[in-house]
């Protein structure tokens, strides 16, 4: 046998199939590129191997290609691409013959469209864009962002905000529960007076005596009876949950606010405009305040619009010491900027600007509970209660450019951007 026998040379080939980008509408950049497949040629065969697919034999050519295509959707935006149960989603994908990735957490602003064709890829990414521009159009998006004035940086006030959670969620099954549902509805009031009633009534006791003499006289102290009292049944009303309330419909007390103006932004380019906007303005914000600190004090609680009894939004009403109008002068400052740079929607910036930190908001309940009966709830007895109460007196230290649904590491919405306020001087 010949030893001696010319080898296989094996040499590595690298071809790119495609390349292609393009910039859509509202500045949403795409990027799309194929999978590059690394190619095998074995002199003396006269066949091309490619590593990303499987060959059945030496004699098969195989030329298959991995389009995509990201393209940048802010996490306010996801759920439109997404449909309800994933309609949108499937529809697309029927339509087209692509499939649509969704980022994995919220700290990903893009989706991925992947295809076997570059024309696949971009009639998907049309129908992505289309969704989109609906989108920022519709009523229906939410905010991503909004300027705040935090007020969780004092413990203090943190503190009470957690107290005050507690004595209404800790009471569902004691006399204070009793106290918060007492004026929650104006029938309960009856029902309350019957239930003292059959109280009175459970005091009759049967008392056994023998005597001997039908003559003799038999003498019962009656004090002396043990009485044995039954707690009346508890009305449906007395469960906090049947007047809407629950832990999901309060603020989180390390997130308190006063809310300055609320922002859509969508993509990074209108992200970083905002952020550049409220640097921008930095100092005239200090002019407005005068170069003077700002101190609020937060007393008492009121709903927001309509009867208590079907409140959305509880607020405690904020205070500006010394007069409102350096702090009035300087949100002003800030929502004229936005405004202005084109990050405002019209109806937004129509809107009247009025101070406030809420406490309560039944729009924050959990998904799994929302219902239309529970798009409200009861807050009668809790303005009883705390309508009142005098929660502190606090410096703003600052405004930030804030992102929703994202939290830093305590507990305050992520910080996009923040210019602080003068706090060199005291008011006395």
């Amino acid at each position: 046998m010949d030893r001696s026998k010319k080898q296989k040379v094996v040499k590595p080939v690298w071809k790119p199939i495609s390349t292609q980008s393009y910039v859509g509408d509202l500045g949403v950049q795409c990027t799309t590129s194929s999978s590059i497949s690394r190619q095998t040629e074995l002199k003396g065969e006269g066949s091309v191997f490619s590593e990303d697919v499987k060959v059945d034999s030496a004699k098969s050519v195989i030329n298959t290609g991995k389009y995509s295509v990201s393209v940048e959707v802010a996490a306010s935006l996801i759920r439109f691409v997404k449909g309800k149960g994933g309609s949108t989603q499937r529809q697309i994908e029927g339509e087209t013959g692509a499939k649509i990735v969704f980022p994995s957490s919220r700290k990903e602003n893009s989706i991925v469209i992947e295809g076997v064709s570059s024309e696949i890829v971009t009639k998907a990414s049309e129908k992505v864009q289309v969704i989109i521009e609906e989108a920022v159009k519709s009523p229906n998006l939410d905010y991503s962002h909004f300027i705040s004035l935090p007020l969780a940086v004092h413990p203090e006030l943190v503190d009470k905000l957690i107290s005050f959670q507690n004595s209404i969620l800790g009471a569902s099954d004691s006399s204070k529960a009793e106290t918060l549902c007492s004026e929650s509805d104006g029938d309960t009031s009856d029902e309350a007076e019957d239930n003292a009633q059959q109280l009175d009534i459970g005091r009759d006791v049967a008392v056994k005596l023998k005597v001997v003499d039908e003559n003799e006289q038999v003498k019962v102290d009656i004090k002396k009876i043990p009485i044995v009292r039954y707690p009346p049944k508890a009305s449906k009303s007395s469960n906090l949950s049947d007047l809407g309330i629950d832990k999901s419909i309060f603020i989180k007390p390390k997130t308190f606010h006063l809310t300055v103006l609320m922002l859509k932004l969508w993509n990074n380019e209108r992200i970083t405009a905002a952020t550049e906007v409220l640097q921008e303005v930095a100092s005239k914000v200090v002019d407005a305040l005068e170069g003077r600190p700002v101190f609020v004090r937060l007393k008492g609680l009121e709903c927001m619009r309509g009867p208590l009894a079907k409140a959305r939004v509880l607020y405690t009403p904020v205070e500006v010491i010394g007069g409102e109008d350096r702090l009035l002068r300087a949100c002003q400052v800030i929502t004229d900027a936005y405004v202005e740079a084109g990050l405002v929607f019209e109806k937004d910036a129509r809107q009247k600007f009025k101070l406030h930190g809420t406490v309560m908001n039944a729009r924050h309940r959990k998904r799994k509970k929302m219902t239309k009966r529970f798009n409200s709830f009861d807050a009668w007895s809790i303005i009883e209660r705390y309508g009142s109460e005098d929660w502190g007196k606090y410096m703003i230290r600052e405004a930030h450019l804030s992102q929703r649904f994202m939290f830093d590491d305590y507990g305050y919405y992520h910080r996009c951007a923040s210019i602080p306020f003068p706090e060199n001087k005291q008011v006395e």
